[in-house]
């Protein structure tokens, strides 16, 4: 069984920590800075953007065990052919990519996935102040699609997962503007052969104001290649003893061989 845990650590030190201390072999991190020094001797990372200096937080897939061997994709820009070994990534922070290889059972990709928030154009006048997050979601799943090269979903072995900033069954009935744009990327995925599996027990994200007794919101999402998905188990980690150090609960993620 392989261990992956998805997690939006909002740019702190603490989540790396705990990371080490939960037995799992690879964890899909949004909005994360580089490990602190107490960490980083301790861990493998990738996921480093092409265009660093524009954002100070970023995906990343990380290596927490010696159970697997986790091949980094280089993210370079988005040219339309690329290496083997690298990923035309068209965001800044929005995604990393990873060929886990482990001990026992066959290699699978793992793509760690985040809808950052995005301002309108100063031309709209918009009073959006927050902005929007589906542009940055269909750039990440542009980028995922290097990744279909078949019509058969069974071909891939593909296992996406982060913080999407959003859920379209969050909404009031009265706001179809938002339900529709929202399951654009969910119709998005599944076109490309990805099933969705949750997690379905309850919210992953609580604000500024809330805490993990009190969340508000599902942000986190996790997708497989159809399939491939039949081996994989998803729970929210969202119970406050097992919350962590992050405005958002961890995914834990199980691979079977």
């Amino acid at each position: 069984m392989i261990r992956v845990v998805a997690w939006n650590i909002a740019g702190r030190r603490e989540p790396w920590r705990q990371l080490l201390k939960m037995d799992a072999d690879v964890a899909l991190l949004q909005e994360a800075k580089n490990p602190p020094p107490d960490v980083v001797t301790e861990v493998e990372v990738g996921g480093e953007p092409w265009l660093k200096h524009q954002f100070d937080r970023w995906c990343r897939v990380v290596r927490l065990s010696d159970r697997v061997r986790v091949e980094h994709f280089a993210q370079i820009d988005p040219i339309s052919v690329a290496d083997p070994d690298q990923m035309p990534v068209s965001g800044i922070g929005i995604n990393a990519a990873a060929r886990v290889v482990p001990e026992i059972g066959e290699p699978f990709i793992a793509v760690s996935m985040y809808a950052r928030w995005m301002r309108p154009h100063p031309t709209t006048g918009s009073k959006w102040s927050v902005g929007f997050q589906d542009g940055s979601a269909h750039r990440a799943i542009s980028d995922l699609s290097a990744f279909i090269g078949h019509e058969d979903p069974g071909t891939h072995r593909i296992l996406v997962a982060g913080d999407l900033n959003m859920n379209p069954d969050s909404w009031p009935a009265d706001q179809e503007y938002w339900i529709q744009r929202e399951r654009t990327v969910w119709m998005r995925m599944e076109a490309l052969g990805f099933e969705y599996l949750g997690p379905h027990d309850g919210p992953t994200f609580h604000s500024n104001r809330g805490s993990p007794e009190h969340p508000s919101t599902q942000l986190d999402h996790v997708f497989a290649s159809r399939g491939f998905s039949d081996a994989i188990a998803v729970r929210a980690l969202n119970k406050p003893a097992e919350w962590g150090a992050s405005d958002h609960c961890r995914l834990l993620i199980e691979v079977s061989p």
